[in-house]
């Protein structure tokens, strides 16, 4: 076994983990955008409440409380409607794409690369008009996912092509 094989595993494998971890957040934006349909923004608004309440005891006179509680009176039928199919839009994406990576489906690389550069997009905006580095972490991510996608869709079609030279089977 070379060097150069022991790496290209290596990249396999962190390609797989990653494409997984994908997979599974795309999986928890339908459970999420399927909740939202179910439960009503008075509910949402007493949750939030009770979180914030819950992680900052006795901080009900500070600014970050009442942000949140601003935050949870502005949250109406419409916004969570519009989270509801942001959600599942994005879960939706993700989960059948992931699918169709992990099982080595030739016209899904394209599509991951297309879809992540418009997550990364959106993903930049968001960073300009409101920072936040859970926001650049996962941009970043994305962005080292899309190197890996662009990677794996290469050596597939590399091994396509040497199979179809030798006449074997693509």
């Amino acid at each position: 076994m070379t060097a150069v094989s022991a790496s290209h595993r290596t990249l396999d494998r962190v390609f797989a983990v990653s494409i997984v971890l994908k997979g599974l957040d795309g999986a928890a934006e339908l459970i999420g955008g399927l909740a939202l349909l179910f439960i009503s923004p008075a509910t949402l608004r007493d949750w939030l409440g009770d979180v914030v309440s819950f992680v900052l005891v006795g901080h009900e006179r500070s600014p970050v409380f009442h942000w949140a509680m601003h935050l949870g009176d502005s949250w109406g039928t419409r916004t969570t409607l519009f989270a509801a199919a942001y959600l599942l839009l994005h879960g939706v994406i993700k989960v059948v794409l992931v699918w169709a990576l992990l099982r080595q489906q030739l016209w899904a690389y394209p599509w991951m690369l297309a879809a992540l550069a418009v997550f990364i997009a959106l993903q930049c905006y968001e960073l300009i008009v409101h920072f936040s580095w859970w926001m650049l972490a996962l941009t970043l991510f994305d962005a080292f996912i899309v190197v890996l996608t662009a990677r794996e869709w290469q050596l597939h079609r590399r091994r396509r092509a040497s199979a179809a030279d030798v006449g074997g089977p693509a």
